[in-house]
């Protein structure tokens, strides 16, 4: 169909469109927003909610703190090589770009295979997933002190408010990318605030001489190598995110300069609150408390903040909508640019010609979570498909020495030391075969099948394309229309 007929279709009045305004996303992002969005991806409800496992597995105060601060440190390290990637590979999508940049001109078939893989893990499982479980916890917290006043137990209601709420994000998405930088910030700043509240209610307990539980230090270290390997693997699941900025590069003011920026910021932020706030959390409670607890960070008021503890589930809320409304937004530009790559539906990287949003990727997002959200449980559901993102941190420094030898003449204004990408290497696929290894179980199949199913979809439709082309071709009409986007990279008038 010709632009200018979809133009008409959708309402747009050329005369009011300048000849050389290009239809496309922006770049709305500068160092702050940058910042904000790894600290909303990074701090969800994790370190507020359950950062027992840690503590459970290392077995004292002291190596629980050793494993904190260690696990922040090997984050930034792969945070800096993903910088380096970032400089070097300008578009957005993050691993997505990195896989098809350094092996797509290796072999017409399989060079392709894994940028693919990647997207079709991320696209239709394990982000839409993690938004709903996120999503429903934000509903928990956000419902739960008006339910107990009203003596209430509905899950109904929970799930209720956690579909609007995931209207909300997916509106603010759609609508413009300011208007979520400027939410997210506001966000980004309670939840630092959130953080705090925590970090000051344990500095308080120790000015008043409560180190008890602190001054047993490594009493009771497991120094099981089972144990210690799985707190290092709890540590850095918690910290996951570190790459967020990356997935959305085109839409980051100067980001060569503002990439590396970002990630040298705000990871030491986020290692030094989740060290600060273990340290409060063990002042107060005990191991068993700790590990025993729901939600740590709600015990922990209870316990410190008197008739100020309601602002504990208020900040769990904040920080988990936050997290969720920068999680959909990452993965609605990892369908946009694959699909300009012809690697998913072309219409998934139209763009809305007047917001200047991927409204159709924001929509389709928000329909595959509201759908996990629906189905119910599936935590499970990430525990064993999650162990994927490290397995692709992997392949993504792979990525890094291939393209240092196949794109060496690249300007590189940011370049980590190559021991950094093989030592990050050698973490993932550690983190990778963890699960595996202390828990043999056949749900893993599940996420092989997946793939296995993404390969096959990659071979009939992307590599022989062998499709539809009609109804392809309707349903792009369709979502044209609906959504009045068009394809990007095309001016407003013709």
């Amino acid at each position: 169909m010709k632009l200018s007929k979809v133009m008409n279709v959708c309402g747009v009045d050329k005369k009011e469109k300048k000849d050389e305004e290009r239809v496309e996303l922006k770049r709305e992002m500068g160092l702050f927003s940058a910042i904000n969005m790894i600290l909303s991806v990074m701090i969800g409800s994790g370190i507020f909610v359950s950062p027992a496992p840690a503590l459970a597995y290392s077995g004292s105060v002291g190596m629980c703190i050793v494993v904190w601060t260690v696990c922040g440190i090997v984050s930034l390290l792969g945070a800096l090589a993903f910088a380096e990637l970032g400089t070097v590979i300008p578009r957005s999508g993050a691993e997505y770009a990195y896989f098809l940049d350094s092996f797509g001109p290796l072999h017409k078939f399989w060079g392709n295979l894994p940028a693919f893989i990647y997207s079709w893990v991320m696209i239709f499982v394990i982000r839409p997933a993690e938004v709903a479980v996120i999503i429903l916890t934000f509903s928990e917290y956000f419902c739960q002190p008006l339910l107990d006043y009203l003596c209430i137990k509905d899950d109904q209601i929970i799930k209720a408010v956690a579909l609007l709420a995931l209207g909300i994000i997916t509106y603010i998405n759609v609508m413009s990318v300011k208007l979520y930088v400027k939410i997210q910030n506001t966000f980004g700043i309670f939840k630092i605030f959130a953080c705090l509240i925590v970090i000051l209610g344990g500095a308080y307990e120790i000015s008043k001489g409560n180190t008890e539980h602190l001054t047993t230090g490594f009493v009771g270290t497991k120094l099981a190598p089972k144990n210690i390997a799985l707190a290092f693997y709890s540590g850095l699941w918690a910290y996951d995110g570190w790459s967020a900025v990356t997935i959305v590069t085109e839409e980051i003011k100067r980001p060569e300069v503002n990439i590396p920026r970002s990630i040298a910021i705000s990871v030491p932020i986020v290692t030094f609150l989740y060290v600060s706030m273990n340290i409060a959390y063990m002042t107060v409670l005990t191991i068993p408390e700790m590990v025993t607890s729901k939600a740590v960070a709600v015990t922990f008021g209870d316990k410190t903040l008197g008739s100020a503890s309601f602002l504990i589930p208020l900040g769990v809320a904040l920080s988990t909508f936050g997290c969720t409304m920068s999680i959909q937004f990452g993965v609605t530009r990892l369908c946009y640019v694959s699909a300009q790559d012809g690697l998913m539906m072309e219409s998934m990287s139209y763009v809305h010609y007047r917001r200047l949003t991927p409204s159709p990727a924001v929509v389709m997002q928000g329909i595959i979570a509201l759908l996990f959200i629906v189905l119910g449980d599936i935590v499970e559901l990430i525990e064993f498909a999650s162990f994927l993102i490290w397995f692709f941190y992997g392949v993504a420094m792979v990525s890094l020495l291939v393209l240092r030898r196949t794109m060496k003449d690249v300007p590189r204004p940011y370049r980590v030391p190559t021991i950094i990408p093989i030592f990050i290497l050698f973490v993932a696929i550690y983190l990778t075969l963890t699960p595996i290894v202390t828990d043999p179980s056949p749900k893993y199949l599940f996420a092989l099948g997946f793939i296995l199913a993404g390969a096959l979809v990659y071979t009939w439709f992307i590599y022989k394309k062998i499709r539809p082309e009609y109804l392809i071709a309707k349903l792009t009409y369709f979502i044209q229309v609906l959504f009045e986007a068009v394809p990007p990279n095309h001016t407003a008038a013709t």
